[in-house]
């Protein structure tokens, strides 16, 4: 996938959350240490090669002050949904997570700013305005640890358009074939008893009220600052007239099968007009919220190492297992950013990072093995000669062998710190 564009600031002739904390960062001269060039590197990069997920979503992660971080979730809109975008933090307080999301446009991927909040709001809705690609970035305040919880839920834009018990009245969808075939259903339609209210979906201005061979008694209304209208054929009797404003909810008129609906049982024949002409409106009202998968792991994952359980075990580059992948050995340890369903997204020694299932996995709680060591042995931070060094272990010392990478050992000492030793 071709790399994200950098953005243009300001989009909303005032500066984001996010952008008012990195004006603070480059103030403070902190975008000249090694922390704030960290941070501002992952602004980019999460923006530049975010993940590529489905929604609805869930994810339980981590992020640690001494890696500064940031999250990028790149997935499809909807035309006609409500995205629904929450977020949990643990702790609640003293822990500033900053949210932005974007849609990614053209052929350049370039990328304009939507939505933006921090975890003082805690919350983003958007009305998804075409099929679209967008992307969400998650980053918290330099120097900050914490636990979140994202949930990204789906569900309508607008109200469902009768009044009656229950949510199961759509029984005809859009495309369908009509007169054998002559033409494709441009609509849904609701059925429930005769006579039942058909109401404004949205707050409006009804701009037609009419009658007609094909659709009977019709009422055409357009809602508040949208570049659509809704059409709602078929009524038994219309109750507003041409110019009315109304609210969402009002009664319209009664549910009838007037026009070429005359042999059929009572229906609302829903439909919405933009100006490329009839779009589905299915994503509009279908009264489902669709909930995000339960996620799987047990236990606080997010920021904890695992290690592969499996004789090989395969990290995917999203979440779905029908994308490219990389195997790795039995016993190679892995830190966890987050949870979501059945996986895991998480990093290597070797810094890459991608998604692991559950199951492929298991804790560090149970060693391999006790080693007593022949000699003294230096413990580094990362498996390679050349990271920093923790410590020196004297000979005859015994460490917990966690779990193993090329060459060397991740072991655990002086009863819980951990680092990395040449075999």
């Amino acid at each position: 996938m071709e790399a994200c564009k950098a953005p243009i600031a300001g989009v909303f002739g005032k500066r984001t959350p996010h952008e008012v904390y990195t004006d603070k960062i480059s103030a403070a001269g902190l975008d000249q240490t090694v922390m704030g060039r960290s941070w501002l590197d992952a602004a980019s990069r999460s923006l530049a090669a975010p993940a590529v997920i489905t929604t609805p979503y869930s994810e339980r992660g981590y992020f640690a002050a001494e890696r500064p971080g940031a999250v990028g979730l790149r997935f499809p809109g909807k035309m006609g949904e409500k995205l629904l975008i929450s977020l949990e933090t643990v702790p609640a307080t003293g822990f500033t997570v900053y949210m932005d999301l974007w849609r990614v446009e053209g052929s350049n991927n370039e990328l304009k700013l939507l939505a933006a909040a921090d975890t003082a709001a805690r919350a983003l809705e958007y009305e998804v305005e075409g099929d679209e690609s967008l992307l969400l970035r998650l980053q918290p305040a330099l120097l900050e640890s914490g636990e979140y919880t994202l949930s990204i839920r789906t569900g309508p834009s607008l109200a469902y358009p009768i009044r009656a018990p229950g949510n199961n009245h759509i029984r005809s969808f859009w495309g369908a074939a009509r007169d054998a075939g002559a033409r494709r259903h441009e609509g849904i339609d609701l059925f429930a008893k005769f006579r039942t209210p058909v109401v404004a979906a949205a707050d409006g201005v009804v701009t037609s009220v009419s009658e007609s061979n094909l659709g009977g008694k019709t009422v055409w209304m357009r809602p508040e600052d949208k570049s659509y209208v809704l059409y709602y054929a078929h009524l038994d009797e219309q109750l507003v007239r041409e110019g009315q404003r109304v609210k969402t909810g009002d009664t319209l008129g009664l549910m009838g099968n007037t026009g070429n609906a005359r042999t059929t049982p009572p229906h609302l024949h829903f439909g919405i007009y933009g100006r490329g002409g009839a779009v589905d409106p299915l994503a509009f009202v279908n009264p489902v919220v669709k909930e995000p998968p339960v996620i799987k792991a047990k236990g606080s994952l997010p920021g904890e190492h695992v290690r592969v359980q499996l004789p090989s075990a395969k990290i995917y580059s999203a979440p779905v297992t029908d994308t490219t992948a990389v195997s790795v050995p039995r016993h190679t340890p892995l830190r966890v950013e987050a949870a979501m369903g059945n996986w895991l997204r998480v990093v290597l020694p070797d810094a890459q990072s991608g998604y692991i299932s559950t199951t492929a996995v298991a804790s560090l709680d149970k060693p391999l093995r006790d080693r007593r060591l022949n000699t003294a042995a230096t413990v580094h931070e990362a498996p390679d000669t050349l990271a920093a060094r923790k410590t020196t272990l004297p000979a005859d010392e015994t460490v917990a062998v966690l779990a193993q990478y090329n060459e060397y050992l991740f072991v655990q000492y002086n009863g819980g710190d951990k680092g990395w030793m040449i075999r």
